[in-house]
């Protein structure tokens, strides 16, 4: 039996308070709100029951925060992609920002189980004085349970429309690809870290984000498989290898809060779930 579930986020700001409403359909989850930062910031952990997908699964989350509202969205484990059983697995996120909203969009990794077809699309959109962090973690194959990823693939798409495009497919017999000096290099987990905003960034704000994350980088083990542009004005876009998930997890965590400081003056406090 496939499923199809959706999941809609609703986030507004009334009296300093941000609140969120949802729907949803089929196994998707929004547990209760936290504010641990206080009322402005609304905590919220994305929960898929069936903890995976399989071939035909289909999840639709869709996310909009109002004006002026601050949402931070997590999820209590890995995204899982299975094997095939010959039709695709997709996850397709939309996420839209009113003028002067925030999001911090941080699920935990993916895993592209060895023999999946998997499609995960991220789509957003922002308003002037929108601001959104955003990251994807992806882990081809387990290495630490002896599965490589040696067949399937995945495909990635993500996009902000008229401003940033990225596609790509990861074939997992694609030795090129998976092992060229060009390509993976043989590493398993591939992140991207996300810095867009609605407004352009000024020249100087900019660089001194982009300072940030390279210090973080280059005091880091992974940072010398890590590298942060400035794609164009509106955003920063770091990316990364490594052979497992954890170290670059690790510095995608160090280098978030730190443009959440620069950026919202705002400190590094990270999801009550992380922790635990």
């Amino acid at each position: 039996m496939n499923w199809l579930a959706r999941l809609s986020l609703d986030y507004t700001r009334h009296g300093g308070r941000t609140a969120v409403h949802f729907t949803h359909q089929g196994p998707l989850r929004l547990l209760r709100s936290l504010y641990p930062e206080g009322e402005g910031i609304c905590h919220n952990v994305l929960v898929h029951p069936p903890g995976g997908l399989v071939g035909g699964d289909v999840l639709e989350i869709g996310a909009r925060v109002g004006e002026g509202a601050h949402a931070l969205v997590t999820t209590p484990g890995a995204t899982r992609f299975y094997r095939s059983n010959g039709q695709p697995a997709a996850q397709r996120t939309q996420l839209v920002l009113d003028a002067g909203a925030r999001l911090e969009w941080l699920p935990l990794e993916t895993l592209a189980y060895d023999g999946c077809d998997a499609h995960n699309r991220l789509d957003f959109a922002l308003a002037e004085g929108a601001a959104l962090i955003a990251w994807d973690v992806t882990a081809f194959g387990l290495p630490h349970a002896g599965a490589p990823f040696t067949r399937g693939r995945l495909v990635q798409h993500q996009e902000w429309a008229g401003r940033w495009l990225e596609r790509g497919t990861v074939d997992a017999q694609d030795a090129l690809l998976m092992d060229g000096a060009l390509g993976l290099a043989g590493h398993r987990c591939l992140a991207t870290l996300l810095l867009a905003c609605g407004t352009p960034l000024a020249r100087e704000e900019r660089e001194a984000l982009l300072d940030a994350a390279r210090a973080l980088l280059d005091a880091h083990p992974q940072g010398h498989l890590c590298g942060v542009t400035a794609p164009n004005d509106h955003m920063l876009v770091l990316r990364g290898l490594a052979p497992v998930v954890e170290p670059l997890m690790q510095l995608w965590r160090q280098v978030r809060g730190a443009w959440r400081e620069r950026l919202w003056g705002l400190p590094a406090a990270a999801p009550r779930i992380w922790a635990m």
